[in-house]
């Protein structure tokens, strides 16, 4: 019954939705969090789930950051801030999943209502704040996971850490997740903590990568092997700040560059009511944006940083369009809460066609040819 279940999770999320939608947004969250975690321990449920799922989704095997990672299409952080649920989607068919933000301390984020659904542009608005229950409960919960596949952890400043005691926060986070993660996203970019965007000005970047990057090394040698650091950035940033960041990146030798978290401009939804809350979008508005800063980032970095793209990928067509600007990997998050546990495997078996018709063997050979073709022209300009 459970297995005939599980095989029709597609149609099932289908007719669940409208339900689950009925629900306010966070409520809903934490509702699915919670029927995952009792059926995680039901025994035998997570192998059906990595049976039907996980092994239904194609291999698609790539490097990212001297990692090798099963698939392209990654977990975005921000769903699982506390690593509830991390073994549930890489059996759900993830390549990777980014866990967090996680910050030093618990904080409550804040006041609620804070997350909001805007379903005719498939997309979501939150000002989250951070949310999450702080370093020691965050790896509890992880050492009583079992490990599925590749695991990022993402890490932050509590809120009221101001900005010149920042990277005590970051290297404290750094310290404690470093022998758990595969890698760690280093997020300056939340619109919804006061002032953290002001980390990704040239000064304050330099410094903090520097600091962490030190930190790193005499990590690296405790543990015996180099965890990499991705730098989460905005969407919201011109030609010349993401120039100078790809500056920065470059000399300190960060391994990647995470494009883009969520947007403060509200991209076509001057009709949208929930468009005048305050808060970060996500989901298809985004979509133009975060490529065009995939491909500003890629004209600088050229291939010597791994480049995530992130926003608004609902298809295999969405997530090519970020891997051809310049990404080697894609991730997801407001797409999945709206299509449910079959996007990875459509995208996957999208992007697998893609390979196939290049008549290469690999993604990267697949999207590396497709840079290679000259754009061609825009009739009537």
């Amino acid at each position: 019954m459970i297995a005939r279940t599980i095989h029709h999770a597609p149609a099932l999320y289908r007719l669940l939705r409208p339900l689950l939608f009925l629900l306010e947004a966070e409520a809903a969250h934490r509702l699915i969090f919670v029927l995952f975690g009792a059926f995680y321990r039901i025994p035998g449920f997570p192998g059906l789930v990595r049976m039907i799922c996980a092994r239904r989704t194609r291999q698609l095997p790539l490097d990212l950051m001297g990692l090798r990672l099963p698939g392209p299409v990654g977990l975005a952080a921000g769903l699982d801030k506390n690593a509830e649920l991390a073994p549930l989607f890489a059996d759900l068919g993830f390549g990777f999943v980014e866990l967090g933000t996680v910050t030093p301390r618990p904080q409550p984020g804040n006041p609620r209502p804070r997350l909001f659904r805007l379903p005719a542009a498939a997309a979501l608005i939150n000002r989250m704040g951070f949310n999450n229950a702080g370093l020691a409960q965050f790896l509890d919960n992880l050492y009583r996971l079992p490990k599925r596949g590749p695991v990022g952890i993402n890490i932050g400043r509590n809120k009221d850490t101001p900005n010149e005691q920042a990277l005590d926060d970051y290297r404290t986070a750094l310290r404690a997740v470093y022998a758990h993660a595969d890698y760690v996203a280093i997020n300056v970019s939340s619109p919804n903590t006061p002032g953290l965007r002001a980390l990704q000005e040239g000064g304050q970047l330099e410094a903090l990568l520097r600091a962490l990057k030190h930190e790193q090394t005499v990590l690296a040698q405790r543990e015996g092997h180099v965890v990499p650091m991705a730098l989460k950035i905005a969407p919201d940033l011109d030609a010349d700040q993401i120039g100078e960041i790809a500056r920065i990146v470059l000399a300190h030798g960060i391994e990647a560059v995470i494009a883009t978290n969520t947007t403060v401009t509200r991209p076509g939804l001057e009709h949208e009511p929930l468009a005048n809350e305050a808060g970060g979008l996500s989901g298809r508005p985004l979509k133009a944006r975060s490529t065009e800063v995939i491909r500003e980032l890629y004209r600088h970095l050229q291939g010597r940083v791994s480049i995530i793209g992130v926003g608004g990928i609902e298809n295999a067509d969405d997530a090519w369009e970020k891997l051809v600007a310049g990404a080697d990997a894609v991730q997801v998050y407001t797409a999945f809460i709206y299509q449910g546990p079959a996007l990875v495997r459509r995208i996957v078996r999208g992007l697998e066609a893609k390979v196939r018709a290049a008549g290469v063997a690999t993604l990267a050979e697949a999207v590396a040819a497709a840079r290679a073709k000259p754009v061609s022209a825009t009739p009537g300009r």
